[in-house]
């Protein structure tokens, strides 16, 4: 069977309704019990939302932005939105207000679409200065909706409106074309401030094709997805969202982190699509629960996954070795697929570079896990690990209609359908970001015999952590030396779930803390000093109100000395250079994570 060529991403959900009717499409569990839309169901309420959004004056090319957490409602908007040729701007559901001003004010949304009363706490001040923004929907009764001086409408008036309106969604759908933009993701750049990834609808489905391509060995049908990263996530989006439409899947939305273990024992999912920081999480509950184990219990573990490992490396197994592993599959690789489910064809690694080691543990006990890499201007991937061949230390080789290229200083270079429409308001970016048609991502890879792509390096300072989410180091390091106490900041966290933070005191203040205390203004004694690091506390503490959680700074260490020139930790032109930093502090920053 052939993967389909839509024009639209609409176009591709209507055709599914309209073929798979009444087959369950969206689960949500409301009141311990989960409840489903039909595709059937999720298109009638799509042509509802889309003709009511129309009547509040949304045409082709304007900007509504959607701020809530994973639910149903997510996802009508979003095709509707889509369907009326506008534009969906997913925002984070943690954002700051600051944030969401930038989003709304940056991207001159018409409207803005908010769920629950926690976010519109912070949603609804910054919609009070976005000029362009007219209305305001709100998905529930919120008592704070009644005190912005904007047009509201509840979720339930648009469905009852839009149910009475002439159709013409069909035409206004036949006319989207494939090199349409169809969402802004926002990313973070260079100095923190976010940027407006456009992606069209060709470049969405091009990633689906390629998503397709790679899972169909191990059969596509009948599918079940769990989906818990944030929808506003470009890697939810494409992956958790529209490539289960694609394949006519089931799309479960999870309760939350916190239950997710649980709700894949109910689930049953096929496929899933995560975080390393989850396997992360599930490698260190697995070992915790080992620790309380017998010893026989503990023997077959470690058996499956020796025996398990050796089978990864390619060795072979001689006779007693197969029986062994024949008992280690029934006791322990068996039982543990149950843990998650029992279906799962697949688990899908993205959104940061997943640890081998953690790889290697999954894969030999049975769990096939395949790592992939992307970015948000690639819609979002680029490459994975193919079910049949898998090397967990590489990111696997490019997707189809992906071409990936290795510049002559080893940056890697994308070239596809999929590469973003450029940075909306920003030429200067878009031309220094994608060259001649060739995607500049700012990591630094290599491709072996195979094809397939190892990442070495990042090009770029942004700090990618376990969970997926981007931090702007430069961002958070401009608001600590904004801080009477602090002269100097590097922010650290790549690849760890938070950031931490290196710290270079004010000479004043270490003058005056010495001063009172009767301790030494010695710069390296004071790092040593734990009084002396609680006195910055409330630094840290004024630094991090302002933040967005994923950005707050969990803890810190103090530099012994100041960044200079001289100890080839600034450069000339003042800018801290983070490799020689971390030469010198490197163990002190991941000592803070133990």
């Amino acid at each position: 069977m052939a993967f389909p060529t839509w024009q639209s991403l609409p176009a591709m959900f209507f055709a599914q309704a309209r073929q798979l009717g009444n087959q369950p499409f969206l689960w949500c569990k409301r009141a311990g019990k989960w409840e489903s839309l039909s595709y059937a169901d999720t298109a009638s309420q799509v042509r509802r939302v889309a003709r009511s959004l129309q009547a509040l004056g949304v045409a082709p090319g304007d900007r509504i932005v959607l701020v809530a957490e994973n639910r149903p409602e997510w996802t009508i908007a979003d095709m509707a939105i889509m369907a009326i040729g506008a534009i969906t701007v997913p925002a984070f559901a943690t954002n700051t207000v600051a944030d969401h001003r930038h989003v709304l004010i940056h991207s001159a949304a018409k409207g803005v679409i908010v769920s629950t009363t926690t976010i519109a706490e912070r949603v609804m001040p910054a919609a009070l200065e976005a000029p362009d923004l007219a209305f305001v929907v709100t998905m529930e009764e919120l008592p704070i909706a009644q005190r912005i001086a904007k047009r509201l409408v509840s979720w339930r008036d648009l469905l009852e409106a839009g149910a009475g309106r002439p159709d013409d969604l069909d035409e206004t759908i036949a006319r989207l074309q494939r090199s349409d933009t169809c969402c802004f993701i926002y990313t973070s750049g260079t100095g923190g401030t976010p940027k407006g990834v456009m992606l069209t609808h060709g470049s969405i489905l091009c990633n689906c094709l390629g998503a397709w391509h790679l899972l169909k060995d191990i059969g596509i049908g009948n599918d079940v997805f769990l989906c818990f990263l944030p929808l506003s996530h470009a890697y939810e989006h494409t992956v958790g969202q529209f490539f289960p439409m694609t394949v006519g899947a089931q799309i479960y939305f999870a309760e939350s982190v916190e239950k997710l273990t649980d709700n894949m024992v109910e689930v049953k999912p096929t496929i899933m699509t995560a975080v390393p920081r989850l396997y992360e999480a599930m490698h260190q509950r697995i070992l915790r629960g080992l620790a309380k184990a017998t010893p026989f219990q503990r023997r077959i573990f470690n058996l499956a996954l020796r025996l398990g490992r050796r089978r990864m490396e390619g060795q072979r197994l001689g006779p007693l070795d197969r029986l062994l592993d024949l008992a280690a599959e029934v006791l322990v690789r068996r039982k543990l697929r149950q843990r998650f489910g029992g279906r799962l064809k697949a688990f899908v690694s993205g959104g940061a570079a997943l640890n081998e080691e953690i790889g290697l543990f999954f894969l030999a006990l049975g769990l096939r896990l395949l790592q992939g890499y992307g970015q948000t201007e690639a819609s979002p991937v680029v490459s994975a690990n193919p079910p049949r061949k898998i090397k967990i230390r590489t990111v696997g080789p490019a997707l189809e209609a992906v071409e990936i290229r290795i510049a002559t200083d080893g940056e890697i270079l994308i070239r596809s359908e999929a590469v973003m429409k450029g940075y909306w308001r920003d030429e200067a970016a878009t031309s220094a970001t994608v060259r001649d048609g060739w995607l500049h991502t700012g990591d630094i890879g290599v491709l072996d015999s195979d094809g397939y792509l190892q990442i070495t390096d990042r090009k770029k300072d942004i700090i990618v952590l376990s969970g997926g989410d981007n931090v702007s180091p430069a961002r958070v390091e401009g608001f600590l030396v904004l801080q009477p106490e602090i002269n100097q900041a590097m922010v650290y966290g790549d690849k760890h779930t938070h950031v931490v933070a290196l710290l270079v005191p004010d000479e004043e203040f270490v003058k005056n803390w010495a001063r009172h205390a009767g301790g030494s203004p010695d710069r390296a004694r004071l790092a040593e000093d734990t009084a002396f690091q609680r006195a910055l506390a409330p630094a840290i503490d004024r630094v991090n109100a302002g933040l967005s959680a994923i950005e707050r700074v969990r803890r810190y260490t103090i530099a012994a000395e100041p960044f200079t020139m001289e100890n080839a930790m600034l450069t000339v032109s003042m800018k801290i250079r983070r490799h020689k930093i971390l030469e010198r502090y490197g163990a002190a920053l991941e000592h803070l994570y133990k």
